[in-house]
């Protein structure tokens, strides 16, 4: 497959799905169509698309099924859709069937599951990253200020955690404090876990997030944006590092305002991992 004429976006929250819709007409995909979930997705994405197809979580088995039939060249993941919900509400059978089958239960299993489900259905599921070029910074600080000796330690440290953590499927973010980890990402996401790690070490403490090796990256990639860095400042938090090239940035200059009027360092870091694709 080598041009997209045709693509839905199942979209979640935020305004990731928003800047993919913008970027792949951008980019000349003539059509670009968006999955609204109840909810969740955002109403300007709704509004920048040029169908909607509404849904729900409780039917998410039968809309499977109907969107793979209707003739898409690709559709893309992207947006926050909180696993936890897929265990509260009221699911139709075939759903709760869908999700008792799944011994084990963690964002890249139920992910992974939900994308064989679309690819069953007759949609290839693309790389999330894709026209997101905008949004993938590269190596080095997009701050006014890099990393402090101190700072850049402490990274490197929590660099090495977070690749083991991926490899469990733990998390993507880790929070450390001289040299001592103060929080690892698990189910409840990246600003409750900065929330926890401040609350633990106070002020001082880095933050570091990464895809771990072989990430699918059809599903889950990094994300950060403002509200990471006010949680970032209210946690005491003086430095993130980033994955170059595998971490999407939403409102780049909004971000980086925020960081230098508020001392805190960002910094994407060579990971020495292939980059997200952006194109086909």
């Amino acid at each position: 497959m080598s041009m997209i004429r045709k693509l839905i976006v199942i979209a979640g929250s935020g305004s990731y799905p928003l800047l993919l819709v913008e970027g792949a007409k951008k980019a000349g995909v003539q059509q670009v169509d968006v999955v609204s979930v109840a909810g969740s997705t955002w109403r300007a994405t709704r509004k920048a698309a040029d169908n909607v197809i509404p849904i729900t979580l409780g039917t998410i088995a039968e809309s499977i099924r109907k969107i793979g039939a209707m003739g898409y060249d690709g559709g893309i993941l992207a947006g926050q859709i909180n696993p936890l919900s897929l265990f509260r509400g009221r699911f139709d059978r075939e759903t709760l069937a869908l999700l008792n089958a799944m011994p084990v239960k963690s964002a890249h299993t139920i992910f992974s599951k939900l994308i064989e489900k679309f690819q069953e259905s007759g949609l290839t599921v693309l790389p999330a990253s894709l026209y997101m070029d905008d949004h993938l910074p590269g190596v080095g600080p997009l701050t006014k200020r890099g990393f402090t000796p101190e700072e850049a330690s402490d990274i490197e440290h929590g660099s090495r955690i977070a690749h083991d953590m991926g490899i469990h499927d733990v998390g993507q973010t880790v929070m450390v404090k001289r040299g001592m980890v103060l929080a690892v990402e698990a189910f409840e996401g990246t600003n409750k876990a900065i929330k926890r790690g401040g609350r633990l070490g106070g002020k001082g403490g880095v933050v570091f997030k990464a895809a771990r090796e072989g990430h699918d990256m059809r599903f889950d990639i990094p994300v950060f944006g403002i509200k990471t860095l006010k949680v970032m400042k209210s946690a005491g938090a003086t430095a993130l590092g980033f994955q170059a090239g595998r971490t999407i940035l939403l409102g780049r200059e909004e971000v980086v305002d925020f960081a230098d009027r508020n001392g805190i360092a960002i910094v994407g870091v060579e990971s020495g991992l292939p980059p997200a694709p952006v194109r086909m």
